[in-house]
């Protein structure tokens, strides 16, 4: 069994090495993309979480903290009580910033004395982080005013910091979320040409009639699309670190365990898609009709928090949005293997099913 399934996968990379338009599309696009989106794309951000420490509780410090809270860009608060509460309410991505109002701020205040408050962001959202400290400015400036309005002369300024990315450089967002993307576009490419280029060429048959068991087949189209796509995130990775200056903090055994597990399930929907396609138009459609939503779903076009309730439940169906997660943990902060194999298992009950699905689609297109 074994020498045949090495067979099958010595002839699919034979296959993709050989054609030159597969070669094309394996390595130029992915490159292309690789440094177009890491710098032209833009986000959007709203419906952010506020963590607020207020360690003060007068008036003034009350009244700063409503106007945050009040803001449409948050639209949810968690309240802090001690300074220790705030590493994992960044670490664990619960909240998109912390303020944090020192106990003589409103003492500070009434004497005209400067008054600062702290302001810390999860800088591996880059460009929320960069929105959001831009209305934390806007709101201290607003409350400025309100106080000469009054007569009082304030001292009030903000000090924002930014974990993980402290200049918040767009481009160390922007290249992990295309590890993630680049490797579904060759994980789906590949799997999806690989049963509809046999049919188109009329060799679909001569694998029927070989000694190979339908699973085999299945097994020998997956592997070589694995390789593949993991040799694919292995370059952009080195590219981005090597060329592009993005810092990466965590362990590459950890990063390319879980990319093993997310080609998985990636590569049974390529498999689904090739099973039900009759030509490789169909079967890049068919992909293509995959990526678009569950890239958008991932958090990467806009932060998931944008969207429904109703497409926020879909989400959790999207192998992309966990991979997500762990490459930018892994690329901009050292996260622990108990934090990556809680977005991993996930993934792993995804790749069950659509590698079950994709093997009984696959047998039943061969009765």
């Amino acid at each position: 069994m074994f020498n045949r399934i090495r067979a099958l996968i010595i002839k699919e990379l034979l296959a993709l090495l050989r054609d030159k338009k597969s070669r094309m599309v394996l390595i130029v696009p992915p490159l292309i993309q690789l440094f177009i989106f890491s710098f032209a794309a833009t986000q959007e951000v709203k419906n952010q979480t506020l963590a607020v420490l207020n360690l003060d509780h007068g008036q003034p410090a009350l009244n700063l903290e409503q106007d945050f809270t009040a803001a449409r860009t948050f639209s949810g608060v968690i309240r802090l009580q001690r300074p220790e509460e705030i590493p994992a309410v960044i670490n664990e991505q619960q909240a998109i910033a912390v303020l944090w109002i020192p106990q003589d701020f409103s003492r500070n205040l009434e004497r005209g004395q400067a008054a600062p408050v702290s302001f810390i962001l999860d800088g591996r959202k880059t460009n929320a982080a960069q929105i959001v400290q831009g209305y934390a400015v806007r709101i201290i400036n607003n409350y400025r005013d309100k106080l000469a309005g009054k007569g009082q002369q304030s001292g009030i300024n903000i000090v924002a910091r930014n974990w993980f990315n402290p200049n918040l450089d767009f481009r160390w967002y922007t290249l992990p979320s295309l590890v993630c993307i680049l490797t579904t576009v060759i994980g789906l490419i590949v799997t999806g040409l690989s049963v509809a280029r046999e049919r188109e060429m009329g060799t679909f048959e001569q694998l029927l009639v070989s000694p190979l068991h339908p699973l085999e087949i299945l097994v020998g189209k997956a592997l070589p699309a694995l390789l593949v796509a993991m040799i694919e995130g292995a370059l952009i990775v080195l590219i981005g670190v090597s060329l592009l200056q993005v810092p990466f903090n965590g362990s590459l055994p950890l990063l390319f365990a879980s990319m093993g597990v997310f080609l998985l399930a990636i590569i049974g929907v390529g498999l689904f898609v090739s099973s039900l396609s009759m030509t490789q138009q169909q079967a890049v459609l068919g992909a293509f009709m995959f990526l678009v939503p569950a890239t958008i779903l991932s958090g990467f076009a806009s932060p998931i928090e944008n969207m429904p309730h109703w497409l926020q439940t879909i989400s959790y169906a999207n192998p992309l949005r966990y991979f997500m997660t762990i490459v930018r943990g892994i690329f901009l902060k050292d996260v622990p293997a108990t934090v990556v194999w809680a977005q991993t298992w996930p993934m792993a009950i995804i790749a069950c099913v659509t590698l079950s699905i994709a093997t009984w689609l696959f047998k039943k297109r061969m009765e």
